[in-house]
């Protein structure tokens, strides 16, 4: 199916791997120049080089930056004016008890995940909104409407973006425009990979295996019982960005293989 979306820049954050990497690789796939983001050049330029590579019909660059630094947020901005599509996929976790989190904790969450996220809103969504084309899509986690109460500090920080998104999307009425949220279940990136491999590494087992066995002891309310792949959020995320999911409006959209048990 042709997305519609040819041509059209977009930058996807934290897109060195995982979530990030799978979106930015779907959506070149449509013919979209992505925009690859992340702290280390070195490793952005390796996925901007395997994009050109399998999808020489685009045009991806490289956007390394620390977004939650105020002068690099400052110049990217200045070296890419105009972008079509915005995916804030950018984000740090981990696990910690609640009595571990101090204030400067708090901060660090509040303005890696939720501040940077804003003010690429803030710069970009005035130009999409002249244009009366653009997509702002935040990637969240079940665990904004489902805190485990492993990291609240993380939880808090995607809740805040469910509600960021629908007051956003309240400013683009009338208009081709849309602000929406996904919202992933636990996704096999490469470090939980990793994680799952090694736990079980004196075990003969497969991965698939091993992936079971996890699900079935750690995660029993999962409904598909495996992880889900990253490249699955990346094709969603591209139907969100298309022109034909304009009816997508402030929306957030569980992608959480069955994890969250009420019907809404």
């Amino acid at each position: 199916m042709d997305m519609g979306l040819n041509n059209k820049t977009a930058l996807v954050t934290g897109s060195t791997r995982g979530i990030g990497k799978a979106i930015a690789f779907e959506l070149a796939k449509e013919g979209v120049h992505v925009l690859i983001n992340g702290r280390n050049y070195n490793e952005v330029e390796r996925i901007v080089n395997e994009i050109k590579s399998a999808y020489q019909y685009t045009s991806p660059q490289n956007a390394t930056a620390d977004l939650a630094d105020t002068q690099q947020r400052e110049a990217l901005f200045e070296k890419y004016p105009h972008i079509d599509i915005l995916v804030n996929n950018m984000g740090i976790y981990e696990m910690m008890s609640y009595e571990d989190v101090d204030d400067e904790i708090w901060e660090k969450y509040f303005r890696t995940n939720v501040l940077a996220a804003n003010s690429l809103c803030k710069f970009y969504l005035p130009t999409m909104l002249e244009n009366e084309f653009g997509r702002i899509i935040f990637i969240a986690s079940e665990e904004a409407i489902m805190p485990s109460g492993q990291m609240p500090q993380y939880c808090m920080t995607k809740t805040m973006l469910l509600s960021l998104s629908k007051s956003l999307s309240q400013l683009t009425k009338g208009t081709e425009v849309t602000v929406n949220t996904i919202m992933p279940g636990p996704t096999l990136s490469e470090n939980v990979y990793a994680i799952i491999d090694s736990m079980y590494a004196n075990q003969e087992m497969s991965f698939t295996e091993k992936e079971h066995k996890f699900m079935t002891t750690n995660l029993p309310q999962s409904e598909i019982q495996r992880f889900i792949k990253p490249i699955e959020i990346g094709r969603i995320t591209t139907f969100i960005c298309s022109p034909y999911a304009s009816a997508f409006k402030g929306s957030p959209i569980r992608m959480d293989g069955g994890m969250i048990p009420t019907i809404f």
